[in-house]
């Protein structure tokens, strides 16, 4: 790929998309890189397990308020565990869960105040049984998705679908809904494989202040449905039973086509293939198809998915690639912004995005490999400690990727309209969606209805975009309009849900109204813990139940802690004013205006 000098970039600009070359260039030559500094505990605390605060491991949560507890508790026994609750039980106090990696980008793990604990599930991390006849495994809440596919393995057993990232534990897993992507069978979601819960939730004094509540589909369908996605607000899930399949063999081919009858394709590809994904580069025009399915265990071929971006990242070079970012957009260089971004997909396809036909080296399509091995990666958190040399690339202790995510499940009948709204807003402007390729492009999987109460509701397509979010809260983004606008397009004409672990404050205004369980799902939540114990005020305004999930004041809008609807929600010194949508009128987004406009707006 050649790339010419363009007198229009300028200097700066043109310097930055030379940091950017250089940058990618590095981290694509540490493709065999093994050592890695493994993510810190997301609870520190200033004395032993006292005094402490809790952060996810991008370092920031979407209104950056630090999270503090008087302290943490590790049990490593659910024994240990049910001691801690009711300890805090019959003193009143807060609790809330946190896992190994924290890896939700909203608050779940924060509890009220400073007087609340901690509970991490880091040590309740054991298999605790399998058995290979009746294709079941029993498994700790801390056991991270890498452990569990590993342990299923052993016996030849295999869970069908679950996340592309292996660093997610069995209980964030179900708190937040996760899940990879399929239209076949259950569907994608990993709690929809799950046959038995048991959990520990407050309790009555007759009770001993706890209780361990054992959940079945058949015996208690009620509370098994509703402790299925839970958001941590029924109490701590302790074990959970997994019903899997025997081991068999994927086939994967990615191809790259132009994005001309994209909004057909995606509606009918999930059908056609099990494992199907799209990653969708739109200011490119192109899409890059997953062709994924299932094939016999004896098919020949021992193939491994490494994601390339989930490996280990030389931090100097992640750093380079922030800093290039950084000049893009101080110097509004949205044509450094697509070269990057060309560059970048075009290295990660023709490196097959880390697929390797024997897990060294790859020599072509298909890639035939055992599905423990295919499903999911993220070598970055091998736990070698090499002083931060190499990391994870959104480790908050670097100078790392730092971002925003909104992810959403667009019904399947409304897809093809959407996608066809995004393509009309890339026709305004090319460029504007350039800085969600420079972060892989769109990510689109499939989800199917579930019967957990806050689960999926209809058969739908996630779109997960991942975009530049500024160190400084009131700084504001290169074409952030029209992020904002397909965000709101998504929300409100198309009624999509959002993911519970992935999204901005406004995502999450009045979203309960969309699920049509949520009553039972609430009256499990009064039944197990009446006092509140395990609910935060989040946790509240999430569930409907007290508040509004967005915080309005001056630049509110540029985090996503509100929809604007005065210009002092944006950012008018800088010349960014609250506007409607440029497709979708009932939109309101902070845009880049005139000069005239912004000197009006700031002297009113």
């Amino acid at each position: 790929m050649v790339f010419s000098y363009s007198p229009s970039y300028g200097f700066p600009q043109n310097a930055a998309v030379w940091r950017t070359l250089l940058g990618l260039l590095c981290i694509f030559t540490l493709v065999l890189t093994a050592a890695s500094t493994p993510p810190a505990d997301p609870v520190k605390c200033v004395s032993g397990n006292a005094n402490c605060t809790v952060t996810n491991s991008y370092g920031a949560f979407p209104d950056r308020s630090t999270c503090r507890a008087a302290s943490v508790a590790y049990p490593t026994t659910e024994d240990e565990l049910l001691s801690i609750v009711a300890a805090a039980t019959k003193t009143g106090r807060k609790m809330r869960v946190t896992t190994r990696y924290s890896h939700s980008i909203t608050k779940l793990v924060c509890t009220d105040g400073t007087d609340g604990l901690f509970i991490s599930t880091k040590f309740l991390n054991h298999t605790v049984q399998s058995d290979a006849k009746a294709m079941t495994l029993t498994v700790e809440s801390g056991v991270t998705l890498r452990q569990l596919i590993a342990e299923a393995a052993k016996v030849g057993l295999a869970l069908p679908y679950a996340p592309y990232w292996w660093g997610l534990t069995v209980g964030g897993m179900m708190g937040t809904g996760a899940h990879g992507s399929s239209l076949w069978g259950k569907g994608s979601a990993v709690h929809d494989y799950v046959t038995e819960i048991r959990i520990v939730s407050p309790g009555s004094v007759n009770d001993g202040f706890a209780k361990v509540r054992v959940l079945t589909e058949t015996t208690t369908p009620n509370e098994f449905n509703a402790a299925k996605v839970s958001l941590g607000v029924l109490g701590v899930v302790s074990q959970v039973t997994f019903k899997l399949q025997p081991m068999f063999k994927r086939s994967l081919t990615y191809t790259m086509r132009n994005d001309s009858d994209f909004g057909e394709q995606a509606v009918t590809f999930g059908k056609k293939h099990e494992f199907a994904d799209f990653l969708w580069l739109p200011s490119q025009g192109k899409v890059v198809y997953r062709r994924d399915d299932r094939v016999a265990v004896n098919t020949s071929g021992n193939g491994l998915y490494d994601f390339l971006p989930f490996r280990s990242q030389l931090s100097a070079a992640v750093a380079i690639i922030r800093s290039s970012e950084e000049t893009q957009e101080r110097f509004r260089d949205g044509n450094g912004k697509c070269i990057g971004a060309t560059l970048l997909s075009s290295t990660l396809f023709a490196t097959s995005y880390g697929l390797t036909n024997n897990g060294i080296i790859f020599t072509g399509y298909p890639v035939i490999g055992s599905q423990n091995r295919m499903m999911s990666s993220g070598s970055c958190l091998d736990s070698l400690q090499d002083g931060l040399i190499t990391a994870c690339a959104w480790d908050s202790r670097i100078k790392g990727e730092f971002f925003h995510q909104t992810t959403f499940s667009v019904p399947l009948t409304q897809v093809k309209s959407f996608i066809n709204d995004i393509k009309s807003l890339v026709k305004i402007e090319p460029k504007s969606l350039c800085g969600l390729e420079l972060h892989y492009g769109i990510l689109m999987r499939y989800v199917t209805p579930s019967p957990a109460y806050l689960g999926k509701e209809t058969e739908a397509l996630d779109f997960d975009i991942t975009y530049y979010r500024a160190k400084d809260p009131l700084t504001p983004r290169l074409y952030e309009d029209f992020i904002e606008e397909i965000e709101q397009i998504a929300l409100f004409k198309y009624n999509a849900l959002p993911h519970w672990g992935k999204n901005r404050n406004l995502a999450f205004d009045l979203v309960i109204k969309k699920y049509k369980n949520a009553p039972a799902f609430l009256k499990v939540k009064e039944s197990y813990d009446p006092t509140g114990l395990f609910s935060t005020e989040w946790t509240d305004q999430i569930l409907g139940i007290k508040g509004n999930a967005t915080i309005v004041k001056n630049g509110c809008a540029l985090e996503g802690l509100c929809i604007c609807s005065e210009d002092a929600h944006c950012a008018p010194a800088k010349g960014y004013l609250c506007r409607p949508g440029k497709l979708y009128k009932e939109a309101r987004v902070c845009t880049r205006v005139s000069g005239t406009d912004v000197a009006l707006s700031v002297s009113s």
